[in-house]
């Protein structure tokens, strides 16, 4: 089996995430999925909702209402979980420990909006790691709909 940890938070739900996990799936008929969403601190979300101590509540909702999106497409998700806040950190966390990962999916906001990729993290994660990077971006023009 090929393990993938797809990394998201805000885009969870965005419909684009879920197209690339199931090409990773055609791909690699192997592939199994862990989703990793960071606790990001609410002021830093684009979408606020809550305040600063809800940032774990948040990232626990995105964990369940992804699971049931995912499923209800027919991908089952062979863990969910929510990380520290730092998307660096959940998944070097993560990838300690188990670090047999195949390959990372790493969904984010539209360039202008996003701060994971104002860190770089799509290629941040691919240098420090070496393995695929699918990196999924949200249109423009896209919305979470009903984050908690």
């Amino acid at each position: 089996m090929s393990r993938y940890l797809v990394v998201a938070h805000e885009t969870v739900t965005n419909p684009k995430l879920l197209e690339e996990v199931k090409a990773v799936r055609r791909r690699d008929d192997q592939a199994e999925f862990v989703l990793l969403v960071p606790a990001t601190p609410v002021r830093h979300l684009l979408f606020r909702r809550g305040g600063h101590e809800e940032a774990e509540t948040a990232a626990r909702r995105l964990v369940e209402k992804a699971r049931a999106m995912f499923s209800k497409e027919g991908v089952e998700l062979m863990d969910a979980r929510v990380g520290p806040e730092s998307p660096v950190e959940a998944i070097d966390e993560e990838v300690r420990t188990r670090p047999d990962y195949a390959g990372f999916v790493i969904s984010t906001l539209p360039t202008e909006k996003s701060r994971w990729l104002r860190m770089d993290l799509p290629r941040t994660v691919a240098s420090k790691y070496g393995r695929p990077v699918y990196h999924v971006q949200a249109l423009p023009d896209w919305s979470p709909g009903d984050l908690p």
